[in-house]
């Protein structure tokens, strides 16, 4: 338990891309970042897809960043294998942001990713992620600055997304 307080930032974390490849998230530090946990099969999946890209495409090159993690904890929505789900992701729905592993976000299995989230920002009903669409914004140091619903729309969040990267 000492060891998960003394991690201050998702900085400190390593995670598998879609293809299998450890990748550190301190290759995003200094980066604006919205982390969601995605579904193919999600009565939220095509607006949520359609704005997150309306999102990446606006802010990516002013320092933003869209890490989407697949999972299937929610009715089953995500069944697919990583290759299935990075098909539709990339193609069906377009993204060009980053599609990581499939991970658990609740529950024993969670992710230590998911966890350190979790921790930094609950619910309003406890901290178990809800539903799919999940999304948790991060500051340029790493630290989880807000949780939003997952029927939240994403570009509800655009102004809490250009007032982070307008901050230094």
């Amino acid at each position: 338990m000492a060891e998960d307080a003394a991690l201050k930032s998702i900085y400190h974390f390593t995670v598998q891309d879609i293809r299998g490849n450890d990748v550190s998230l301190s290759d995003y530090s200094g980066k604006v970042v919205l982390i969601v946990n995605v579904a193919s099969k999600c009565g939220l999946t095509q607006s949520n897809y359609k704005e997150l890209n309306v999102l990446y495409e606006k802010y990516k090159n002013q320092g933003f960043e869209i890490l989407a993690f697949p999972c299937n904890q929610f009715a089953g929505q995500e069944p697919g294998t990583n290759e299935q789900i990075q098909e539709v992701a990339c193609t069906m729905f377009k993204a060009e942001f980053p599609i990581f592993d499939k991970v658990e976000v609740n529950g024993k299995n969670a992710a230590p990713l998911y966890k350190f989230l979790k921790s930094e920002k609950g619910g309003y009903f406890g901290d178990a992620i809800k539903w799919n669409f999940t999304k948790f914004l991060v500051n340029k140091e790493g630290k989880v600055v807000e949780r939003y619903a997952p029927t939240t729309s994403p570009l509800k969040i655009e102004k809490d997304i250009q007032n982070l990267l307008g901050s230094s």
